[in-house]
């Protein structure tokens, strides 16, 4: 077994007979029944039996499941920040998470549209427990992040993703995209983990480990969704939260969230890819020489990307309006869009329950409030 055979993808010489095994799927024929509804059986089958690399994969395949999503269920998505990119350069694209596929799967259909190299993808490994989620995973060029594990096993894990990420960066020529923190944000509030760029930064080479950050060619990316198509199913988290209480998870819950996210109402989407982190690394490797320190500055760094570049929508100052009582910007919305918002309150949670109105509204009215403090927003 090699190093990296427990987290890694697919090669390109196993995709072929990775296709083969699950062709017959019912999940299989439901995505290309989806992706390509007026192609028959027989056609798509013979097209995957001649698939013999993840590109192709993606391309002739993912690439219409995701127009299809788009079609289906959202207004389209914009983008801005990718004239910041060069072709045929490596970046590790450090992102809020909004969404457990689509974040990835969008922001790669941009790339691919923008003649960019793709991504290889952080997944838990708790959300492809399924064999075939767990192939279909590996076929788009997702790799694990193995959870649950001792404190022992962690570090172990954590040093082999370190090691796995810079060499898909430094000597694959190819993209990583990682989540700023584990699991998507239920409240609003995207922030950087010190955790994620601690773990990055244990395979680094350099004496000084901004050193190391550089050559990464970290950028980070906003992702903003006008509706979010599984806010409802964030709420029990939350509510447990509130109520001092461990949340567990229902058996089949992260794969509803999947298809929530995928086929539930988004109305309009951004992705915005913020410059590649340069002088600002070079900037906290002058200051600081203390590691700690360096990895606190790097996240404040990320984060001022992340939440200054966020594309707000009608939604957001709707729900700020509503939680301070107020109707400050209702300039940046029409009363259709409030009745809209008013009427998914009403249908996805109990209004009569304070903790779960707070929190509902909390997930739409915190970017207003975090993008405030970079930009007058309020």
């Amino acid at each position: 077994m090699q190093k990296f055979d427990a987290i890694r993808p697919f090669y390109d010489s196993e995709i072929n007979e990775a296709l083969q095994s699950v062709i017959h799927h019912p999940m299989m024929k439901a995505l290309m029944n989806f992706s390509f509804p007026d192609v028959a059986d027989e056609v798509w089958k013979e097209q995957l039996r001649k698939t013999h690399s993840i590109r192709d994969f993606q391309c002739n395949f993912i690439y219409n499941s995701v127009q299809k999503v788009l079609e289906k269920s959202s207004e389209g998505l914009t983008t801005s920040g990718f004239e910041n990119l060069e072709p045929n350069t490596a970046y590790l694209f450090i992102s809020n998470h909004r969404d457990i596929l689509l974040d990835t799967t969008l922001l790669n259909a941009a790339l691919f549209e923008h003649g960019l190299v793709m991504t290889a993808s952080a997944i838990g490994d708790n959300l492809v427990k399924k064999s075939f989620l767990n192939t279909l995973a590996k076929l788009n060029r997702n790799f694990l992040v193995q959870r649950g594990l001792t404190p022992r096993e962690m570090l172990q894990s954590s040093k082999l993703l370190s090691e796995y990420i810079g060499n898909l960066l430094l000597h694959e020529n190819r993209s990583v995209w990682i989540a700023q923190r584990e699991g998507r944000t239920k409240d609003g509030n995207d922030a950087t983990n010190p955790g994620v760029l601690k773990m990055l930064g244990m395979a680094s080479d350099e004496k000084n480990l901004m050193d190391y950050f550089k050559k990464l060619k970290i950028v980070p990316v906003s992702i903003s969704y006008e509706y979010d198509p599984t806010d409802a199913l964030k709420m029990p988290q939350l509510m447990a939260e509130a109520n001092n209480e461990v949340y567990i998870k229902e058996e089949n819950e992260d794969f509803m969230t999947i298809l929530s996210g995928a086929l539930g109402q988004k109305k309009r989407i951004h992705i915005h890819i913020g410059k590649v982190l340069d002088t600002e690394i070079d900037a906290i490797g002058a200051i600081n020489d203390n590691c700690n320190k360096q990895i606190l500055a790097l996240a404040q760094v990320i984060d001022d990307s992340i939440l200054s570049n966020y594309k707000l929508w009608p939604t957001n100052y709707i729900a700020y309006d509503i939680v301070n009582k107020i109707n400050t910007h209702s300039h940046l919305y029409t009363e259709n869009e409030k009745s809209l918002f008013e009427r998914r309150l009403e249908m996805r949670i109990d209004e009569t329950n304070p903790i779960a109105l707070q929190g509902f509204l909390a997930m739409y009215s915190n970017p207003v409030v975090n993008k405030s403090k970079y930009h007058n927003v309020i």
